[in-house]
């Protein structure tokens, strides 16, 4: 266990020396830090989570365990553990915890050192597993931390570039942290990276039997991001058993933050439940390097890219983020709800020059507006930049880098 430990902290004093890019967050490290609650760093596989709190920690005397190690798991002993720590780390003050979901029972162990009064920062890459444990064992103990891929606007601050110049690039091969200075490696990186989500973080975890159709699913929906997808379906179109493991399977694919499903809006919740929900992935890379296409879709590259901005913006696919179909069956694609009022609508198209494009996406959102009482309307665009009245109301136009 002693040897185990220490390689960890070779690994970790390594990590420490590298240079990074300090993401943009709402938070304020010093402040996360006086702060005895859990730090729950959490988000995709290789995003940038243990970086993100190893810099947050830099400079402080912490302790380091890395649970994506084989050793570690298959060694443990939680008394031995906590000894060689107190050795190899004397008088630490911070206990840095990553990918924590690989232990059996991590919850319980986070839970017995918070009530010890350690000082903890946890990462983690399972959405469902980390907020139902969290909820349930650690209620009101600790503080939420999402990370997405890198954001265009990090991506530019990383190549000290002008945002603009790097724009189609994003569009195309998005923000994991790996690719940003390697745009070579993407479509290489990034089809592997897909498969070990699918295959370690999917499979393997839930002991999924007839793998081959759970990567025929995740392939399918990275194929038809930005589109409608419904369980009965997905059944039928790929021939799967039944219903029921079809929104299993769904729901598996979620947990490693690979897909979301966004919810139609409407009033009555029994409708919302019913209709289909919108599908996206979590960057656009994936889509140029995995997914099975014929042509290129820069519009629905444009409405994922939005989409994953809104998440990191704060936004969630449960409570304030929806789509929306009027009651003349028009689109909008994104609702942004805040309490109990609409706060904003908002249309995704590459470009307006179409004058039928522009007349199809202005009627959606006036329409729209009338009917959910929503004065705040926005286009977002790949360029153009205006405002356009209709009906009373003013639609901004904005091009994606200024969003």
């Amino acid at each position: 266990m002693r040897a185990v430990i220490l390689n960890q902290r070779k690994e970790r004093d390594e990590l420490l020396e590298r240079r990074y890019l300090e993401r943009n967050t709402k938070f304020n490290s010093d402040e996360l830090l006086a702060n005895n609650l859990i730090k729950l760093v959490s988000g995709p596989r290789r995003v940038g989570k243990s970086t993100y709190a190893l810099l947050m920690l830099k400079g402080k005397n912490f302790a380091y365990l890395n649970f994506d190690d084989d050793q570690l798991l298959a060694m443990w002993d939680e008394e031995a553990v906590m000894q060689m720590l107190d050795e190899v780390y004397p008088n630490y003050e911070y206990m840095l915890l990553d990918e924590v979901q690989n232990l059996n029972d991590w919850d319980l162990w986070i839970s017995k050192l918070y009530r010890r009064g350690k000082n903890l920062i946890v990462t983690g890459s399972n959405a469902k597993m980390l907020s139902s444990e969290m909820a349930t064992v650690l209620t009101g103990r600790y503080i939420q931390i999402d990370m997405m891929p890198f954001s265009m606007q990090e991506v530019a601050e990383w190549n000290n570039t002008d945002i603009r110049s790097i724009a189609d690039d994003y569009l195309h091969n998005g923000g994991y942290p790996e690719t940003v200075q390697a745009r070579s490696i993407v479509r290489n990186y990034l089809f592997t990276l897909f498969d070990n989500i699918v295959w370690k973080d999917v499979c393997k975890r839930h002991k999924v039997r007839n793998s081959t159709d759970l990567n025929t699913l995740a392939v399918y929906l990275l194929t038809n991001f930005c589109n409608p997808v419904s369980a009965n379906d997905l059944k039928t179109e790929l021939g799967f058993s039944s219903v029921t493991t079809t929104k299993k399977f769904m729901d598996y694919l979620h947990e490693p933050f690979l897909f979301f499903f966004l919810m139609r809006y409407d009033n009555k919740m029994k409708i919302m439940k019913k209709a289909a929900q919108k599908v996206y992935v979590v960057d656009n890379g994936f889509v140029t390097s995995r997914a099975f296409n014929i042509s290129e879709n820069i519009g629905r590259l444009l409405e994922n890219q939005v989409f994953t901005e809104l998440l990191r913006r704060g936004y969630d696919t449960d409570r304030t983020l929806f789509y929306y179909r009027s009651r003349n069956d028009k689109e909008i694609d994104f609702v942004i709800r805040d309490d109990f009022r609409i706060k904003q609508l908002i249309q995704v198209s590459y470009t307006l020059t179409n004058a039928k494009t522009e007349k199809r996406e202005v009627d959606a959102l006036v329409e729209a507006a009338g009917e959910l009482h929503c004065s705040d309307l926005l286009i977002v665009t790949a360029n153009e930049e205006r405002d356009i009245e209709k009906n009373g109301y003013i639609i901004k136009v904005t091009p994606i880098y200024k969003m």
